[in-house]
């Protein structure tokens, strides 16, 4: 049972990946309800009371902040969720395979809006939300693409949250809502990872993946699997 956030946290690094609300994919979520549910069992977790121990929408931002451990992003069937760094190394072999982003978006694997976003955050090393909009060049009509392409790159495990940060005035002020702040994937986890994914197929990452998602969940079926792994 998920009474807390350490609750989350631990049951978290064991899985080793979870959808981020609600397992309406029927693969694998620690929090199986959403905000719109009640609980299935007598818990104190709720969502959006604003208590840091037991609101899931806290520890999003919790485990960015106070960990290095948990990547928290637009991560499967371009929703949120949680891949720890012991896992990520296989998610990275099926998702990028050993190829950066200037290669495959020299391909033509990636989006010319996804690159104009890519530059301003590696120009950078991180940047808030309102902030990637300006470096990159986008405009208030633009917002479709824009979101489009944000999504992609954190569906392709090449930026990843890192926290939020709210806007300031002129006067150093800060005011309004925070906004969340993004980075390259290689910056929050380091070389280590990218390192080990080099060393593993994408077929012994699909197979390792899935032999966890059924042991957590022997009901997901295999096309959703599949589909939950590559992105």
């Amino acid at each position: 049972m998920i009474r807390n956030y350490n609750d989350f946290v631990t049951t978290l690094l064991e899985a080793g990946f979870s959808l981020g609300g609600g397992n309406n994919e029927g693969i694998y979520s620690i929090i199986s309800w959403d905000w719109n549910q009640p609980p299935p069992y007598d818990t104190p977790v709720r969502w959006h009371t604003g208590d840091k121990e037991t609101d899931p929408w806290e520890w999003r931002m919790r485990v960015l902040e106070e960990r290095r451990d948990i990547a928290y992003a637009k991560l499967f069937f371009k929703k949120s969720g949680y891949i720890t760094k012991e896992w990520y190394p296989y998610f990275l072999a099926v998702r990028r395979g050993g190829r950066s982003f200037d290669q495959a978006y020299g391909n033509g694997a990636n989006s010319h809006e996804a690159k104009r976003i890519y530059d301003a955050i590696r120009e950078h090393g991180t940047l808030p939300l309102h902030a990637i909009k300006e470096n990159a060049g986008f405009a208030r009509e633009d917002k479709s693409a824009f979101d489009r392409a944000l999504v992609e790159l954190q569906m392709k495990l090449y930026i990843t949250m890192c926290g939020r940060q709210q806007k300031t005035s002129q006067k150093g002020e800060e005011y309004g809502w925070s906004s969340t702040v993004f980075t390259l994937t290689e910056e929050f986890f380091g070389e280590g990872g990218f390192q080990a994914a080099a060393i593993i197929s994408e077929q012994e990452a699909v197979e390792k993946i899935t032999t966890q998602v059924l042991r957590l969940n022997p009901q997901a079926e295999q096309k959703k699997i599949l589909k939950f792994i590559r992105g």
